[in-house]
């Protein structure tokens, strides 16, 4: 594939210091699901399900929180947010190592709700500074750069909790995300463009003009891609556990994200890429064979390749689309949908497809994972089309209404208003 589409993009300005920015900012979120379980299981002396309740209500949190920081945004600007944020992260990170588990569930919920929304705050840059005509190849990067923030988080948390301690991990995790916060508060990062800035003094759109069928089909495919990669994550690591070859697990998850990369990269130079619903639609019909594999470490890793080759288009095309459908004026607020349909996808593949691991295999696990988002991948079209062509139907009639308006009936005698008489 050619390269000039990604040049063009690198060569607009503030484009690639703000690019590695943003990939230095997402690489403490990453870091956050495994510092926590490790710090639950290691120093707290609690089980796994422990871990996972505690790991429910960062989720929670941040599915939560995402839109309200979005609208926070939209309203008042990216630096009074950040500086928010910031504090809340300094509260939770540099408290928690020392706090009892019911304590931490709590603090937790709280610090998700409040956590630094760097991938949104990506995706509303890249929105702002790069013209509508190359923006595809701008996301693509962009999800080529968290698949690389992906690879490095866990492995660092895991390797300071392991090393040194759960606390170091969680202090670390902690400067870490306090150093993001203050370094986006003083570079100040434009969320919306000049033109974009001036438009949107005016009154902001009311939410049902904005938040369609269209718009809600993409928020679900956001969902479906997340359900499908983290139902395979947990079929992966199943298969591997039970035949005895863990060790290879972090192995097989690089080859997903190098796999997810190429990909992407494809996807950016493609001047007439599939839409987010048929990309979906592969993604989920490429898992669900998986299991077919067996649990030979490296013939599952050829067996990842071709599915994750779906995975950072389907979501790069979901932050596309939202960016095209969404005036600029609220666009912090449907960005940070798109965070939460992300991370509510993962927060249900997980538990989903760990259910149907328990009661039969692994393989069917892929199978589940890949059918459920193949099913959602139809809602979403569903949903999509309806909305459209009832907006395309209203919008016909009006302007044939206003080409040929129906007469209307002068009103009878008594129906008359009379004038006043003094």
């Amino acid at each position: 594939m050619p390269l000039t589409p990604y040049l063009r993009v690198l060569a607009l300005p503030r484009i690639r210091p703000l690019m590695v920015l943003m990939l230095l900012a997402r690489i403490p979120p990453t870091a956050t699901g495994v510092t926590l379980t490790l710090h639950v299981v290691l120093t707290l002396h609690r089980g796994y399900g422990a871990a996972g309740l505690t790991g429910a209500a960062v989720t929670l949190g941040i599915a939560l929180g995402a839109p309200l920081l979005g609208r926070l945004i939209d309203r008042r600007g990216l630096r009074t947010m950040v500086l928010v944020t910031t504090i809340a992260e300094a509260a939770f990170w540099f408290t928690a190592p020392w706090l009892p588990l019911p304590a931490l569930m709590v603090t937790a919920f709280l610090g998700g709700l409040l956590a630094i929304p760097t991938m949104s705050i990506g995706r509303q840059v890249l929105a702002a500074l790069v013209p509508a005509e190359h923006r595809r190849t701008a996301y693509s990067m962009d999800s080529m750069s968290v698949e690389l923030s992906f690879m490095a988080g866990p492995a660092l948390a895991v390797l300071i909790a392991t090393r040194v301690s759960t606390t170091a991990a969680m202090l670390a995790v902690g400067g870490a995300m306090v150093l993001s916060g203050v370094t986006l508060y003083l570079v100040n990062p434009p969320t919306r463009s000049a033109d974009e800035l001036a438009a949107a003094q005016a009154t902001r759109p009311p939410r049902r003009s904005w938040l369609t069928g269209p718009l809600l089909g993409v928020l679900l495919v956001a969902s479906g891609v997340t359900i499908a990669l983290a139902g395979t994550e947990v079929s992966l690591v199943a298969v591997m556990q039970r035949s005895g070859q863990t060790n290879w697990t972090g192995v097989l998850i690089i080859v997903m994200c190098l796999a997810s990369m190429v990909g992407g990269f494809v996807y950016g130079a493609m001047r007439r890429p599939p839409s987010q619903i048929v990309l979906m639609g592969l993604l989920g019909l490429l898992v669900a064979p998986i299991g077919l594999a067996g649990d030979t470490w490296w013939v599952l890793a050829i067996a990842l390749v071709p599915s994750n080759l779906m995975c950072a288009p389907a979501i790069a095309s979901t932050g596309e689309a939202i960016s095209r459908l969404v005036p600029a004026a609220v666009r912090g607020e449907a960005m940070g949908l798109q965070g939460s349909a992300l991370t509510l996808g993962a927060a249900i593949g997980s538990p989903l497809v760990g259910y149907v691991v328990d009661l039969s295999t692994p393989a069917v696990g892929f199978v589940v994972c890949g059918l459920t988002a193949v099913a959602i991948a139809l809602v979403a079209m569903a949903i999509g089309r309806r909305r459209t062509l009832a907006t395309d139907l209203v919008t016909v009639e009006a302007a044939a209404l206003a080409k040929n308006p129906l007469p209307v009936d002068p009103l009878p005698e008594a129906a008359r208003p009379h004038e006043s008489r003094p």
